[in-house]
Protein backbone atom coordinates (compact mmCIF):
# COMPACT_ATOMS: atom_id res chain seq x y z
CA UNK A 1 0.00 0.00 0.00
CA UNK A 2 2.54 2.52 0.02
CA UNK A 3 4.39 4.64 -3.02
CA UNK A 4 7.47 3.58 -4.28
CA UNK A 5 10.51 6.08 -5.53
CA UNK A 6 8.30 6.63 -9.26
CA UNK A 7 4.94 7.40 -7.08
CA UNK A 8 3.22 4.75 -8.11
CA UNK A 9 0.86 2.82 -6.16
CA UNK A 10 2.44 -0.90 -5.72
CA UNK A 11 -0.13 -3.92 -5.31
CA UNK A 12 -0.69 -5.22 -1.71
CA UNK A 13 0.53 -8.65 -1.67
CA UNK A 14 -1.82 -11.84 -1.09
CA UNK A 15 -2.53 -12.32 2.18
CA UNK A 16 -2.07 -16.56 1.59
CA UNK A 17 1.33 -15.97 -0.43
CA UNK A 18 3.75 -16.54 2.56
CA UNK A 19 1.98 -19.46 3.93
CA UNK A 20 1.68 -20.94 0.23
CA UNK A 21 4.53 -23.23 0.55
CA UNK A 22 4.21 -24.28 4.87
CA UNK A 23 0.50 -25.18 3.76
CA UNK A 24 1.86 -27.67 1.49
CA UNK A 25 4.57 -28.71 3.95
CA UNK A 26 1.61 -29.00 6.25
CA UNK A 27 -0.25 -31.49 4.05
CA UNK A 28 2.79 -33.47 3.56
CA UNK A 29 3.22 -33.81 7.08
CA UNK A 30 -0.41 -34.47 7.97
CA UNK A 31 -0.63 -36.77 5.23
CA UNK A 32 2.76 -38.61 6.62
CA UNK A 33 1.05 -38.72 10.05
CA UNK A 34 -2.19 -40.67 9.04
CA UNK A 35 0.22 -42.56 6.88
CA UNK A 36 2.10 -43.69 10.02
CA UNK A 37 -0.85 -44.19 12.07
CA UNK A 38 -2.59 -46.45 9.23
CA UNK A 39 0.74 -48.07 9.67
CA UNK A 40 1.06 -48.67 13.20
CA UNK A 41 -2.33 -49.51 12.94
CA UNK A 42 -1.75 -52.57 11.30
CA UNK A 43 1.42 -53.11 12.09
CA UNK A 44 0.46 -52.91 15.87
CA UNK A 45 -2.21 -55.96 14.86
CA UNK A 46 0.72 -57.68 12.92
CA UNK A 47 2.73 -57.61 15.95
CA UNK A 48 0.05 -59.40 18.30
CA UNK A 49 -0.43 -62.03 15.73
CA UNK A 50 3.36 -62.60 15.67
CA UNK A 51 3.77 -62.22 19.05
CA UNK A 52 0.60 -65.05 19.75
CA UNK A 53 1.46 -67.39 16.95
CA UNK A 54 4.95 -67.59 17.93
CA UNK A 55 4.22 -68.26 21.67
CA UNK A 56 1.54 -70.70 20.57
CA UNK A 57 3.67 -72.56 18.51
CA UNK A 58 6.77 -72.16 21.31
CA UNK A 59 4.52 -73.75 23.75
CA UNK A 60 2.41 -76.77 21.99
CA UNK A 61 5.55 -77.99 19.51
CA UNK A 62 9.00 -79.01 20.29
CA UNK A 63 10.29 -76.67 17.30
CA UNK A 64 13.20 -74.42 18.03
CA UNK A 65 12.46 -70.79 19.42
CA UNK A 66 13.93 -69.26 16.07
CA UNK A 67 11.81 -72.05 13.92
CA UNK A 68 8.68 -70.79 15.97
CA UNK A 69 9.73 -66.92 15.21
CA UNK A 70 10.19 -68.02 11.89
CA UNK A 71 6.67 -69.67 11.47
CA UNK A 72 4.91 -66.67 13.25
CA UNK A 73 6.60 -64.23 11.50
CA UNK A 74 5.45 -65.42 8.14
CA UNK A 75 1.68 -65.52 9.41
CA UNK A 76 2.20 -61.72 10.15
CA UNK A 77 3.13 -60.89 7.13
CA UNK A 78 0.48 -62.53 5.64
CA UNK A 79 -1.81 -60.76 7.67
CA UNK A 80 0.07 -57.23 7.16
CA UNK A 81 -0.28 -57.63 3.33
CA UNK A 82 -3.89 -57.58 3.79
CA UNK A 83 -4.42 -55.08 6.10
CA UNK A 84 -1.69 -52.75 4.19
CA UNK A 85 -3.43 -53.65 0.66
CA UNK A 86 -6.86 -52.87 2.24
CA UNK A 87 -6.54 -50.31 5.05
CA UNK A 88 -3.28 -48.26 5.16
CA UNK A 89 -2.64 -48.13 1.60
CA UNK A 90 -5.80 -48.86 -0.48
CA UNK A 91 -5.38 -45.58 -2.58
CA UNK A 92 -2.02 -46.36 -3.68
CA UNK A 93 -1.67 -47.80 -7.40
CA UNK A 94 -2.75 -51.05 -7.51
CA UNK A 95 -2.02 -51.64 -11.02
CA UNK A 96 0.80 -53.80 -11.09
CA UNK A 97 -0.05 -56.59 -8.43
CA UNK A 98 2.40 -58.92 -9.29
CA UNK A 99 5.41 -57.10 -9.02
CA UNK A 100 3.51 -55.65 -5.69
CA UNK A 101 3.43 -59.09 -5.17
CA UNK A 102 6.91 -59.62 -5.49
CA UNK A 103 8.44 -57.09 -4.02
CA UNK A 104 6.38 -57.04 -0.74
CA UNK A 105 7.67 -60.67 -0.21
CA UNK A 106 10.87 -59.69 -0.87
CA UNK A 107 10.95 -56.83 1.67
CA UNK A 108 8.93 -59.11 3.91
CA UNK A 109 12.00 -61.99 3.33
CA UNK A 110 14.48 -59.23 4.28
CA UNK A 111 12.40 -57.87 7.37
CA UNK A 112 12.06 -61.43 8.56
CA UNK A 113 16.09 -61.74 8.39
CA UNK A 114 16.67 -58.86 10.71
CA UNK A 115 13.37 -60.15 12.68
CA UNK A 116 14.82 -63.25 13.23
CA UNK A 117 18.82 -62.23 13.24
CA UNK A 118 17.79 -60.45 16.90
CA UNK A 119 16.57 -63.07 18.18
CA UNK A 120 19.03 -66.14 16.59
CA UNK A 121 21.52 -63.66 17.76
CA UNK A 122 20.06 -63.38 21.50
CA UNK A 123 19.20 -67.21 21.86
CA UNK A 124 22.24 -68.38 20.22
CA UNK A 125 24.91 -65.64 20.91
CA UNK A 126 24.33 -64.94 24.04
CA UNK A 127 22.14 -67.56 25.37
CA UNK A 128 19.38 -65.98 26.08
CA UNK A 129 16.74 -68.27 25.68
CA UNK A 130 14.09 -68.21 28.30
CA UNK A 131 10.27 -67.36 27.33
CA UNK A 132 10.81 -63.86 28.67
CA UNK A 133 14.08 -63.14 26.68
CA UNK A 134 12.75 -64.60 23.79
CA UNK A 135 9.57 -62.47 23.71
CA UNK A 136 11.62 -59.74 24.95
CA UNK A 137 14.39 -59.73 21.61
CA UNK A 138 11.20 -61.39 19.20
CA UNK A 139 9.65 -57.48 19.95
CA UNK A 140 12.65 -56.08 19.88
CA UNK A 141 13.25 -57.61 16.10
CA UNK A 142 10.07 -56.92 14.79
CA UNK A 143 10.38 -53.21 15.75
CA UNK A 144 13.62 -52.77 13.90
CA UNK A 145 12.03 -54.97 11.44
CA UNK A 146 9.29 -52.72 11.13
CA UNK A 147 11.47 -49.52 10.33
CA UNK A 148 13.07 -51.32 7.55
CA UNK A 149 9.40 -52.45 6.33
CA UNK A 150 7.69 -48.89 6.85
CA UNK A 151 10.37 -47.58 4.49
CA UNK A 152 10.80 -50.26 2.00
CA UNK A 153 7.04 -50.96 1.53
CA UNK A 154 6.21 -47.12 1.11
CA UNK A 155 9.03 -46.46 -1.45
CA UNK A 156 9.00 -49.42 -3.08
CA UNK A 157 5.95 -51.52 -3.03
CA UNK A 158 2.61 -49.48 -2.28
CA UNK A 159 3.92 -46.45 -4.11
CA UNK A 160 1.58 -43.15 -4.69
CA UNK A 161 -0.24 -42.48 -7.77
CA UNK A 162 1.31 -39.82 -9.99
CA UNK A 163 -0.05 -36.53 -9.46
CA UNK A 164 -3.51 -35.50 -11.63
CA UNK A 165 -2.81 -32.68 -13.88
CA UNK A 166 -5.75 -30.02 -13.06
CA UNK A 167 -8.81 -29.69 -14.87
CA UNK A 168 -8.74 -26.18 -16.18
CA UNK A 169 -5.30 -27.15 -17.71
CA UNK A 170 -6.66 -30.41 -19.26
CA UNK A 171 -9.41 -27.31 -20.59
CA UNK A 172 -7.03 -24.80 -21.87
CA UNK A 173 -5.56 -27.83 -23.61
CA UNK A 174 -8.89 -28.90 -25.29
CA UNK A 175 -9.74 -25.61 -26.51
CA UNK A 176 -5.95 -24.83 -27.11
CA UNK A 177 -6.32 -28.15 -30.03
CA UNK A 178 -9.99 -27.19 -30.93
CA UNK A 179 -9.82 -23.25 -31.59
CA UNK A 180 -6.23 -22.44 -31.75
CA UNK A 181 -6.84 -18.33 -31.78
CA UNK A 182 -8.69 -18.47 -28.82
CA UNK A 183 -6.35 -18.44 -26.06
CA UNK A 184 -3.75 -16.12 -26.07
CA UNK A 185 -0.11 -17.46 -26.63
CA UNK A 186 1.94 -16.98 -23.31
CA UNK A 187 5.48 -17.35 -25.64
CA UNK A 188 5.05 -13.96 -26.95
CA UNK A 189 4.15 -15.05 -30.59
CA UNK A 190 0.62 -13.71 -31.70
CA UNK A 191 -2.37 -16.21 -31.56
CA UNK A 192 -2.65 -16.86 -35.29
CA UNK A 193 0.76 -17.96 -35.60
CA UNK A 194 0.46 -22.09 -34.52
Amino acid sequence: MGHGSSGAHTAPSAPDAPDAPRDGMRGRIDRLVREVVKFGAVGGAGVLVNLLVFNFVRHTTDLQVVRASIIATIVAIAFNYVGFRYFTYRDRDKSGRTREMSLFLLFSAIGLVIENGVLYTATYGFGWDSPLQSNIFKFLGIGIGTLFRFWSYRSWVFRALPAREPAPTRAETFLEHEHPTALPRTDGAPAGQR
